[in-house]
């Protein structure tokens, strides 16, 4: 086979550095998207961030200003070695503003001004919120510990079972695992330990606050806050009973086998599992509460003059410009190393502000589509949502669907109906009866509304529902109902029965 040359002409896709960088910063998250602009003002001296109040005149001006500055501070340093004077002189006159002798019932502000600074109540909260350790329920058990009179040996216990509880208050590890494993330490005092004596120290810590915490499964946290009401609270006793007897009927909402064998009536049941229902079926999670999680919206939806509008958050992320004092310096002709690093910093400086400007505008550009879209979502709320596919808005304002599918991940907008990830406008399509096609959030939205009015002795079950939607129009199965129900967390029908 012999080798040669040949000239061919054909056309192939490059991704430039420029356009990397402009798909990279469009699927960022705007916590993502703030820390890549401040890593970028950190490594690159070319970027400097836009003075509102000043414009280009603070660039301009800012080597003025920084002389400026070093004169004032170093005039203030002058004048303030000058303010201590350690002559003998200076020493006589502060002993003669010493009195002699003090009243007793004066005190030390009287006589000489305070060298530590009052704080105010703004100041002292603001150290109070700047406190940021959360108490565990861990914490809050070994703090009641220390409180209780226990052997050296039952503290050793206590302290095995408080490590092995959940943060929601249930204990995760067995009584026979915490024996096995103090018998097998080496101590001679573990070797006669039996399981009467760690379940002994369980129902002790089983009296610390939150009530029902360390309890090993469901029924005996029920048991547990029951017992710790008072004697005189009405059902109390047939609560326990139905608490750690027939916690499994209570559960699927069996009512006719529960009071067959609870010998109660059905208005004397109703008032049992009232008082059920007041308790916390996860104690520890009153105590280690999780930190809320804020979300920043990307674009806010307002409506003026009867219009839909979309702005752009100005708090998303800071205006960037080139720092003019150091653009100043680059000499076109100059290849020296200062010139060449000064002219590549330029050069990124100049890609990142436009790869910043290039997602401002498709993000507006997709978020106005998609309003457009959905104005009856935010004029009727989720029945008015219209069906959306990635392909639609793409069409719309011709770009690829990878693009739209970057835009909309982990963005999210601020409407007056509250805040949404721009995903959440997408949805599939279900046919109608008319030929036309509904939104399945929308389906959704009347599944909810159909299950939130319906009679509690008797819900409707998937079929009923399925019947419902037809006679609407809309054609679901009762799987898609099914489907539905368990994405939105409602719980079959056998088990949304309630006693009337």
């Amino acid at each position: 086979m012999k080798q040669a040359l040949h000239l061919k002409i054909g056309q192939q896709l490059t991704m430039t550095p420029q356009l990397q960088q402009a798909i990279r910063l469009l699927q960022l998250s705007t916590l993502d998207l703030q820390q890549e602009i401040q890593e970028a003002l950190e490594s690159n001296p070319m970027l400097d961030v836009s003075d509102e109040d000043h414009g280009q005149d603070t660039s301009n001006n800012e080597s003025d200003n920084q002389t400026e500055t070093t004169e004032i501070s170093a005039g203030e340093s002058s004048n303030s070695d000058n303010d201590y004077d350690d002559s003998p002189a200076a020493e006589d006159n502060w002993n003669e503003s010493i009195p002699d002798e003090l009243s007793t019932d004066s005190s030390w502000e009287d006589t000489f001004q305070s060298s530590t600074p009052s704080l105010s109540k703004e100041d002292l909260d603001s150290f109070e919120s700047n406190d940021t350790a959360e108490e565990t329920l861990q914490d809050h058990l070994h703090w009641q510990l220390n409180l209780t009179p226990m052997s050296d040996m039952d503290r050793l216990i206590a302290t095995s079972i408080i490590d092995g509880i959940d943060p929601d208050g249930y204990l995760t590890i067995s009584l026979e695992e915490i024996l096995e494993h103090f018998q097998t330490e080496e101590d001679e005092q573990f070797a006669e330990l039996e399981l009467d004596e760690v379940e002994a120290v369980l129902h002790r810590i089983q009296q610390f606050d939150p009530a029902g915490v360390a309890c090993r499964d469901l029924s005996e946290c029920l048991s547990i806050q029951l017992s710790q009401l008072p004697a005189e609270t009405p059902w109390r006793n047939e609560a326990i009973k139905v608490a750690q007897q027939y916690i499994k009927l209570l559960g699927t909402h069996d009512y006719r086998q529960l009071m067959r064998k609870t010998r109660l009536r059905e208005p004397q049941l109703q008032q049992v599992i009232q008082l059920i229902q007041g308790l916390n079926p996860k104690p520890g999670a009153s105590i280690s509460q999780s930190t809320a999680e804020y979300v920043i919206p990307d674009v806010i939806v307002t409506k003026e003059r009867g219009v839909w509008t979309v702005n752009l958050n100005p708090e998303v992320s800071p205006k960037l410009r080139i720092n003019a004092g150091y653009a100043g310096l680059v000499k076109r002709a100059d290849n020296s190393s200062d010139n060449t690093y000064l002219k590549n910093h330029l050069q990124e400086a100049r890609w990142f502000i436009k790869s910043l400007q290039s997602r401002n505008e498709t993000l507006l550009k997709v978020s106005n589509e998609i309003v457009r879209r959905q104005s009856g979502f935010l004029d009727h709320g989720e029945e008015g949502m219209k069906p959306m596919v990635l392909h639609d808005i793409a069409e719309a304002v011709e770009m690829h669907e990878s693009t739209i599918s970057r835009v909309t991940t982990q963005k999210f907008m601020h409407t007056p109906r509250g805040i949404f990830e721009l995903k959440y406008f997408f949805s599939s399509h279900i046919s109608t009866a008319t030929g036309g096609a509904a939104s399945s959030t929308a389906i959704r939205a009347l599944i909810k509304k159909m299950v939130a009015s319906e009679n509690a002795a008797k819900p409707l079950s998937d079929n009923k529902i399925a019947q419902f939607l037809d006679e609407q129009g809309f054609k679901v199965a009762r799987r898609t109902i099914a489907k539905y129900r368990e994405a939105m967390g409602i719980p079959p029908s056998n088990e949304r029965k309630r006693l009337v």
